[in-house]
């Protein structure tokens, strides 16, 4: 189905839409911040980094990471490794402690990816929608860590494997592809990049470890074109068109526990029509969902 209806949206929902992969990573460093505490048995540990990771949190809830909280963002991580560093000197069973260190440790790699997004953020205010060129092998692994991130938080109740040869019953096996009539570069905005990935973050959110996701970008000279597809839960037929809809959740995982804002679809949609293209859903319950993009390149 091709998606045509009009968006009705706010202009603070708008600043959510930009700010909902930092959404993201800042609810799951709060949930990684309170494992640590209950492993600690020490509510009040790192509370430096917990006061901080609060106050970036409510200003991107609310819409907003100006120079001043884009400050405070970029001084969680040294927050953090100073209060860990203290804690080890005066609680030194602390490093022995696997759940712990094991925490300690997630936090460190979500607050190094929560420095990327920050600078995405950053370049999207400074160039907007212009198309630039990309490095493919960039690109390709940035989505690689990304892929890893994933799977490392998920603690190990999954794997997410690109060969379907080394597949177990509880991986998910990814076919992910970049190519474009360019060679080794792709035109694209910056924005597209954040959009690609809160598609691949859907896919894999609603669907069960053993599906099977798909991801493309391919640019052919005269559009780009971007194609996500998994095998999971799918969204009913009338409800389609209203995924799109900031905030909506379809009423077959609307009781699933989530981490995310629900705002995916609406970005993928929002950035699509104002880029001029076009956008597809096709789902089918209990088979999955394909996402289709089409966005024409801008004419020299």
């Amino acid at each position: 189905m091709q998606i045509t209806k009009p968006l009705n949206i706010t202009e603070q929902q708008l600043a959510q839409l930009d700010l909902h992969s930092f959404l993201n990573i800042l609810n799951i460093l709060m949930g990684e911040l309170q494992l640590l505490k209950l492993d600690l048995q020490d509510p009040a540990a790192l509370a430096e980094t917990t006061r901080l990771a609060n106050e970036v949190l409510q200003l991107v809830r609310d819409g907003r990471l100006d120079d001043e909280a884009s400050r405070t963002a970029a001084s969680l991580h040294a927050a953090f490794l100073k209060e860990w560093s203290d804690l080890l000197r005066h609680v030194p069973d602390a490093a022995s402690h696997v759940p712990a260190r094991e925490a300690a440790a997630n936090l460190d790699s979500i607050l190094k990816v929560m420095a990327v997004r920050l600078g995405e953020y950053q370049e999207r205010q400074r160039t907007g929608c212009t198309w630039r060129p990309h490095s493919i092998l960039q690109l390709t692994d940035n989505f690689v860590n990304f892929f890893a991130a994933l799977e490392k938080n998920s603690k190990g109740r999954y794997h997410i494997l690109f060969n379907i040869a080394s597949q177990d019953p509880m991986d998910y096996l990814v076919n992910f592809k970049i190519e474009s009539v360019d060679g080794d570069t792709i035109n694209m905005p910056p924005v597209l990049q954040d959009v690609f990935r809160d598609l691949i973050a859907n896919a894999r959110k609603y669907t069960a470890p053993g599906g099977h996701i798909a991801a493309g970008l391919h640019d052919n000279g005269r559009e780009l074109r971007m194609v996500v597809e998994d095998t999971g839960s799918g969204i009913p037929e009338a409800e389609i068109e209203r995924v799109v809809d900031f905030g909506y959740r379809a009423s077959n995982v609307r009781d699933k526990a989530t981490k995310g804002g629900g705002f995916g679809l609406t970005k993928a949609y929002h950035t699509t029509c104002k880029l001029g293209g076009s956008m597809w859903i096709a789902s089918t319950v209990g088979k999955g969902t394909r996402v289709t993009v089409h966005i024409p390149r801008p004419v020299k």
